[in-house]
């Protein structure tokens, strides 16, 4: 069984992941990468969470401040990646208005 196969003449990409094209497996990829960010994101805040309630409970100010500067930085980190979708989409917006995304969704 042929799980991966690429023939350049014709642009025909087949993956397991049933995508046609180069583009929408990278697109696919942008999209898992999304998703894990998300998932981060959340398992970091829990974690700063737990950390600035332990270090209050315990009276160490340090666990505290650690625990809002992981927090903080994690959410830099998801705003970041947040801006850098909505900068692609205006972009694609205004070179091509009117059309679907050609951007997120490459093609050979």
């Amino acid at each position: 069984m042929q799980l991966l196969s690429v023939q350049i003449d014709n642009n025909i990409f087949k993956s397991p992941f049933n995508t046609s094209t180069l583009g929408d497996v990278i697109s696919l990829i942008i999209d898992a990468a999304t998703a894990i960010a998300g998932i981060g994101l959340l398992l970091i805040l829990i974690f700063a969470g737990i950390s600035v309630i332990s270090g209050a409970g315990s009276g160490k100010p340090d666990d505290i401040e650690r625990g809002k500067k992981v927090a903080s930085t994690a959410l830099i980190g998801f705003l970041i990646v947040a801006f850098s979708y909505v900068i692609i989409r205006v972009i694609e917006y205004i070179i091509n208005p009117g059309v679907g995304s050609f951007i997120l969704k490459p093609t050979l």
